[in-house]
């Protein structure tokens, strides 16, 4: 009977192994093929150099509308999205509409999506988190003009 016993625990550990090889692999191809769905690519650098942003943010004015998304800090720093009606990925997925390759970004890091004439910040379950002005982001967050959100090394407005 210990023999028994022996057999059905090596061919038990033999299936472990194989399901986590292949959660393994299933999870290594999902990152690599992620981008080759759709390509948007609406972000169009227009030089280094972009303005970083030192001490407070400015407040947001009332009555003014966000028309555009600008990297203030890292290696797309000077790059502006106009904003429309669809909502902005971020992230280091290929599909994403404005990809970060930042180490410290996730593939699918965050979303920003239009509610009622006001974007909404939201964290898509990234490692490191997503940060708006000092605070962590939870859930969906309304982002004023001006106040940065933070992903990893890379610092992003919404500007009128």
């Amino acid at each position: 009977m210990p023999e028994f016993v022996l057999t059905v625990a090596r061919f038990g550990f033999l299936i472990l192994l194989w399901i986590f090889v292949f959660t393994v692999v299933g999870v290594i191809r999902r990152d690599l093929f992620a981008g080759v769905r759709s390509k948007s690519i609406v972000a169009s650098p227009r030089g280094v150099g972009g303005a970083v942003i030192q001490g407070r943010p400015a407040k947001a004015k009332r009555g003014k509308a966000a028309r555009q998304l600008v990297v203030t800090a890292g290696q797309l720093a000077g790059t502006r999205i106009t904003l429309g009606d669809i909502p902005i990925t971020i992230g280091r997925a290929e599909d994403s509409t404005l990809v970060i390759t930042d180490d410290f970004a996730s593939a699918r890091h965050a979303r920003l999506v239009p509610r009622d004439g006001q974007w909404f910040v939201e964290d898509l379950g990234s490692t490191n988190g997503t940060y708006l002005d000092r605070g962590k982001v939870s859930g969906p967050t309304p982002v004023p003009l001006g106040v940065p959100i933070r992903i990893g090394r890379t610092s992003l407005e919404l500007r009128p």
